[in-house]
C-alpha cells in the first residue's frame, strides 16, 4: 500500500539523537504488514501502553529512594496511560473491540538479558526502556505517511512524548553508577536490532518482518 503522503517524513519528525541510538530502522516489510492489519496494530498499541506505565509502576514502588527515578516514572505512568486512554476511544469509534493479544518476543527478547542484581539490574531495565520508547517513536513516525488523518495526527504527538521518555530512561540509567554505559547500551541495542530485523509469524506493534 503507497503512502497516503502527510509532508513529512520521519527522519524531520525523529531527533537526530533517536535514529542514532537505534541500530536500524524499521523495514519495509514491517510496515506493510501493519497497513494489513489495522485493528491489530491498534489493539497491540494500546496493550504497549498499558505495559509501559506498568513499568513506570514498578520501578516507582521497587526504588523509592531515588527522587529523580519518582518523578520521571510518576510522569512517564500519567503520560502512557493517557495514552492507553487515547487509543482505546480511538478504537471505539472505528468500531474496533479490545481484547487480549499474545505478546510479541520483543520485551521478552531484551529482557532475558537483564542481570539479577542492582544497581546492574535496574541499570539494564532503564536501557531497555530506552530501547523500547525509542522503537516506538520511530514507528509511530514511519508508520505516519500510511494512515489517514486522524491517526496520523494522533501519531505526531506521541512521536514528541516518546522522544522525552527514552530520553528520560538513558537519564535514569547514567545516573545508576559511574562507570560508562557504552558497552552495555551498545548489547542491548544489537539486540534489539536483531529481533526488529528477524522473521516473526504474528504481527504485533515490536513484531520483527512477516516470516
Amino acid at each position: 500500500m503507497p503512502p497516503a503522503g502527510h509532508g513529512i517524513s520521519a527522519e524531520h519528525l525523529l531527533p537526530a539523537s533517536l535514529l542514532d541510538f537505534l541500530a536500524c530502522a524499521t523495514p519495509h516489510a514491517w510496515l506493510e504488514w501493519a497497513m494489513a492489519h489495522p485493528q491489530t496494530l491498534l489493539i497491540d498499541h494500546a496493550q504497549c501502553e498499558k505495559k509501559a506505565a506498568s513499568t513506570a509502576m514498578n520501578l516507582l514502588y521497587r526504588y523509592v529512594d531515588q527522587p529523580l527515578l519518582l518523578s520521571k516514572m510518576s510522569q512517564l505512568a500519567r503520560e502512557e496511560l493517557l495514552h492507553f486512554e487515547q487509543v482505546i476511544k480511538l478504537m471505539e469509534k472505528r468500531g474496533v473491540a479490545y481484547h487480549h493479544l499474545s505478546a510479541s518476543r520483543y520485551a521478552e527478547g531484551l529482557r532475558r538479558h537483564v542481570r539479577p542484581n542492582d544497581p546492574e539490574r535496574l541499570i539494564d531495565i532503564l536501557i531497555i526502556g530506552a530501547l523500547i520508547e525509542a522503537r516506538s517513536c520511530e514507528r509511530f513516525a514511519r508508520l505516519i505517511p500510511y494512515l489517514d488523518e486522524e491517526l496520523a495526527q494522533f501519531y505526531r504527538t506521541l512521536v514528541k512524548s516518546e522522544g522525552r521518555h527514552y530520553e528520560d530512561y538513558l537519564l535514569l540509567a547514567g545516573r545508576q553508577t559511574q562507570a560508562p554505559l557504552d558497552e552495555r547500551i551498545a548489547f542491548f541495542v544489537a539486540c534489539e536490532a536483531e529481533l526488529i530485523s528477524a522473521p516473526d509469524t504474528d504481527f504485533r506493534f515490536h513484531s520483527g518482518v512477516p516470516a
